[in-house]
């Protein structure tokens, strides 16, 4: 038997409970407490305990791509209920990960809560107020108008969220679920339990995780790479501090990220040259990504998604404009170099890292000047989905950020091809054309997920682009206002829609340099200055 706080991983599993609620700090393949959930799985293996567990993820836990998360967890009797912001995606039918196969046969109740509520429940929990409430993700799935929240049926029947009436307005709440046990990751303990972030690319929620477990009566549990001498972390590095942390496991091969074992420019302590960086390959996704870039300004601050829309920092990076735009990545990043790929969530370079829970405060506000987002399916009322889809349900990572991010943004761009399956695009000298047309419109009567709610877009600037035309949300209805140089507007846009649109009376040619392979020589317009407006109203 050990001692003090430091145990092996399987008996900090051993303090888990059947029953237990249990919060996980992770972001996908990103600070993923990897190991400790394994050891979950491996003492329900050998000994059917713990049983019937709530597991709450505010991201996802694992991708399927090296680092597996909630799967390790994912075992009838285990887990009763997942309660997530996304949940991992698995890149073929042959790896579909263990959740959602328990998710589609109803072996748990499921649900997608925005991760930025999530973590707003963990705030309030550890307060003892009376639970969330908010006007994030009304009109939504999350609305219990629609799906509340819920993945399947199981879910459905036991409803988390409830509509309420206050002063006048319709609100979502959220009661409290308090968890027993809070499992976090960090780089460096002491011996005293201090837990600082050296080599993390985010640093989540964990601090929000800790509060809502200890003060709910439970436990936090911390899955470090190394421990040191007490009193040998400098004080304003401890980010989560001894007195939240009761048990201690060290996992000296813990990675940083899915297939990243350790980057110093992830995690700020050094900055990469960024000419470093390679340009990406010439084709249809960076047309689209071109396309978006023009909706930026410079001196603005712009959140990023998944997708095509993560090709955007390299766009600018390429022309000559890197440091122009302030990216905002849900996971903490302020500026730098957002990446692509398995460490995306994280930048290079980055001005700053912060608590996802403050990123989300921003987010929910609409305190940044535009927001690239991808679709996978946008309907005649403009509403989009991300977060599922019942063909593909393994490959479809819930909404994430999503709601939260588009709930009060001023600015919308939703980046996406006009068709799916087997699209095959030629791109060069200026123009685009269609040698093979996709087999499945995504502009579709109505979305099976409703992840943004376009009869909530009133006032706002929403845009979809596609590579072959950009469609804008206006009153009448989605309207067509450019098209590609190449493109026929009947036969390949007007009819390959599953759903009428309209066309702008002014509608204009796509710029002809979105499609040449050469850069842009892009400028963009200069964000009006906040402190010249702060005096106007100061004069008035």
């Amino acid at each position: 038997m050990t001692t003090g706080k430091i145990m092996s991983f399987d008996e900090a599993a051993a303090l888990i409970a059947d029953g237990d609620v249990v919060t996980v700090s992770s972001s996908s393949g990103l600070n993923c407490p990897d190991r400790m959930l394994r050891a979950i799985g491996e003492r329900f293996a050998r000994e059917g305990h713990p049983r019937d567990i709530t597991s709450l993820h505010p991201i996802a836990a694992g991708d399927m791509y090296g680092i597996k998360g909630i799967d390790h967890i994912a075992k009838a009797g285990l887990l009763a209920r997942a309660i997530a912001g996304s949940y991992p995606s698995g890149p073929s039918s042959a790896e579909s990960p263990e959740i959602w196969k328990m998710i589609e046969r109803n072996a748990i109740a499921a649900y997608n809560v925005p991760s930025g509520i999530l973590f707003d429940m963990h705030r309030e929990v550890a307060a003892k107020r009376a639970g969330v409430m908010t006007k994030v993700g009304i009109g939504t799935y999350v609305d219990p108008d629609l799906q509340g929240s819920a993945m399947n049926a199981a879910g459905a029947a036991a409803p988390i969220v409830r509509k309420i009436a206050f002063e006048g307005e319709d609100w979502l709440y959220f009661p409290n679920i308090a968890p027993n046990v809070a499992i976090l990751r960090a780089t460096t303990a002491d011996e005293d339990g201090n837990l600082s972030m050296e080599h993390e690319g985010a640093y989540l929620g964990a601090m929000d995780l800790a509060l809502a477990a200890r003060n709910s009566g439970g436990i936090v549990i911390a899955q470090v790479k190394r421990v040191c001498a007490r009193h040998t972390i400098p004080t304003q590095r401890v980010f989560v501090p001894s007195n939240l942390v009761d048990v201690i496991v060290v996992d000296p091969e813990q990675v940083q990220a899915t297939q990243t074992i350790y980057d110093p420019a992830i995690s700020g302590e050094i900055r990469r040259p960024m000419s470093s960086f390679e340009p990406d390959p010439f084709n249809a996704e960076k047309v689209v990504a071109r396309r978006a870039a023009m909706e930026l300004l410079s001196g603005g601050a712009a959140n990023l998604g998944f997708g095509i829309s993560a090709l955007v920092p390299g766009i600018l990076l390429e022309e000559g404009l890197h440091g122009q735009v302030t990216w905002v990545i849900e996971q903490g990043a302020v500026g730098g170099l957002p990446l692509t790929g398995f460490v995306f969530g994280c930048a290079a370079n980055a001005e700053a890292i912060v608590p996802a829970p403050y990123q989300f405060i921003y987010f929910q506000g609409g305190g940044f000047d535009v927001s690239l987002l991808s679709f996978m399916e946008v309907d005649t009322a403009g509403n989009v989905n991300v977060s599922r889809l019942a063909a593909k349900p393994h490959v479809t990572a819930g909404c994430g950020g999503f709601v939260d991010i588009t709930a009060h943004a001023r600015k919308l761009v939703f980046s996406g091809f006009f068709r799916a399956g087997g699209l095959d695009l030629e791109v060069g000298g200026g123009r685009l054309a269609i040698r093979r047309e996709g087999k499945f419109p995504k502009f579709v009567p109505a979305v099976e997920h409703v992840t943004f709610a376009g009869a909530r877009a009133a006032g706002r600037d929403i845009l979809y682009i596609t590579e072959r035309c950009v469609i804008r949300l206006m009153p009448e209805g989605l309207t067509v206002v450019e098209i590609a140089p190449g493109i026929d507007l009947d036969k390949e846009v007007l009819a390959q829609a599953a759903i009428p649109l309209k066309v702008s009376p002014d509608i204009k040619t796509m710029d002809s340099r979105l499609f040449t392979d050469a850069p842009m020589q892009l400028c963009l317009p200069v964000r009006p200055s906040r402190i010249v407006a702060a005096r106007e109203r100061a004069r008035a």
